[in-house]
């Protein structure tokens, strides 16, 4: 049988005949982004033709972050996607997809039916600001803001008001960049983009013509990489622009690793273009150093945000009293994210992950990736994460429980009448957004999982 037929069949499927026999893992992934696949593929290399694998999402579209986070002018990282894709067409690995762990089936029982459940479910909330006026209008935080001009169905209905002149963007890293980017881009630039058409129809409409990224700290401390930067400078109607006083002395950059070095070359040479107001380029992008938000300003929508000066004490932004407020008419916070609770999973609150030691959350129970250490590294970090994993699961479970897996999940799946999406699903649907596209874009994304859904040819 070739692999993919696989994915029209409940398991057991003739290519891996007698799902029941001693020695056949059955292990159940919760969530399919980066970190679940490698999980999977991990489990794969472990234990070969000795393992199923089934792949759980709540979305009937596969790939997670890669799908929804990842800009969608950076079409290259997206690549990674058909990597995962080979992993998901392997015939012992399934797509579940439509199927929300923690209501259509809880974690308990599928610890019942599998010997191992890693959850990789990311980190898809945005970490609150906790200062006053956030909950204003206007006012998004980046996982929010990111998945809707990525299609994300959870925030289709966003509809940020761009009419007004001044967008500030909180924070020091690479999303932060990513926002302010795509805020500052022109319609042209974004052919060859995923962006969905009722985002770009609307930043192409935008009145926006500042954009000031806010960061607590200091140049020397961005998590903001030499590429993304370097991008800024590039853009055909905006420049970037960092006030000189900001900067350390050059010699301090020696003690800087490479990578943070070339950061700073890029804010250096920011610094030394014309200012904001007397630039050749309709918008400006001015990055605000020790400069932390205290509170958002208005009545019903944000207005401005009140900002005090920094120092660092011990490497830590202490504030000196000085505060002065920044007109807004946009506020988008890119501090962080946290991890989703699910029913029957123990949480750390204080840290937004699952609650684990290394990764152990309970007996056959794991955690990998953001939901595992919080939101750190990229997304090749998450690979060797999830080979860690999988070793844990075999140094934990020497021989397999003769659980029934995905057989036992089909039976609970038919009895809820739950309308799971395979890959060959996924498949349709992939092929029905690539027909829709615009000129010069690579899809055009369904942002409503019925129309999803109706992709299928499912009722």
């Amino acid at each position: 049988m070739h692999p993919q037929m696989s994915q029209f069949l409940p398991l057991p499927t003739p290519a891996l005949a007698d799902e029941g026999r001693s020695g056949v893992r059955h292990i159940a992934i919760i969530g399919s982004g980066p970190a679940g696949y490698y999980t999977a593929e991990a489990a794969q290399k472990r234990w070969g033709e000795d393992v199923r694998i089934d792949v759980f999402d709540r979305l009937p579209v596969p790939y997670g972050l890669i799908r929804s986070g990842v800009a969608p002018d950076h079409q290259s990282i997206k690549g990674v996607a058909k990597r995962f894709e080979g992993v998901a067409l392997s015939a012992n690995v399934r797509f579940v997809g439509h199927v929300a762990v923690g209501s259509d089936v809880t974690i308990a029982e599928l610890q019942g039916l599998y010997d191992a459940v890693v959850l990789a479910t990311g980190a898809p909330q945005d970490r609150p600001l906790g200062i006053p006026g956030e909950a204003l209008g206007n006012v998004y935080g980046s996982a929010a803001f990111v998945g809707w001009y990525n299609g994300h169905p959870n925030f289709t209905a966003l509809a940020p008001n761009l009419a007004g002149t001044t967008a500030v963007v909180i924070g020091n890293g690479n999303v932060a960049l990513d926002v302010a980017r795509i805020l500052a881009k022109t319609r042209d630039e974004f052919n060859g983009s995923d962006i969905v058409g009722p985002a770009l129809d609307l930043l192409d409409a935008s009145r926006i013509a500042r954009i000031v990224i806010l960061g607590r700290r200091g140049p020397h401390q961005i998590a903001m990489t030499p590429k993304e930067l370097g991008e800024l400078a590039h853009l055909n109607r905006a420049a970037p622009h960092v006030a000189p006083e900001d900067l350390p002395d050059e010699a301090a950059d020696t003690a800087l690793d490479p990578g943070q070095r070339k950061s700073v070359v890029h804010l250096r040479a920011f610094a030394a273009s014309p200012a904001p107001e007397s630039a050749a380029k309709p918008i400006a992008i001015e990055f605000d150093f020790f400069a932390a938000p205290r509170a958002l300003l208005g009545e019903t929508a944000v207005t401005g945000v009140e900002v005090e000066r920094t120092v660092l004490v011990d490497g830590q932004p202490v504030g000196t009293g000085d505060k002065h407020v920044i007109p807004a008419s946009l506020v988008i916070a890119c501090i962080g994210y946290q991890t989703s609770p699910i029913p029957g999973v123990p949480f750390d609150d204080r840290n937004g992950r699952f609650a684990n030691e290394d990764g152990r959350i309970a007996e056959g129970l794991y955690c990998v990736g953001w939901s595992r250490r919080g939101p750190s590294g990229t997304i090749g970090t998450n690979r060797p994460d999830g080979f860690g994993i999988i070793e844990k699961v075999a140094a934990d479970q020497p021989a397999a429980a003769g659980k029934p897996g995905g057989g036992g999940f089909d039976a609970l799946a038919a009895a809820r009448g739950l309308a799971v999406v395979t890959f060959s699903d996924w498949q349709k649907i992939d092929a029905a957004e690539i027909a829709r596209a615009r000129d010069g874009a690579p899809r055009e994304k369904f942002v409503d999982v019925a129309e999803m859904i109706a992709a299928t040819g499912k009722d």
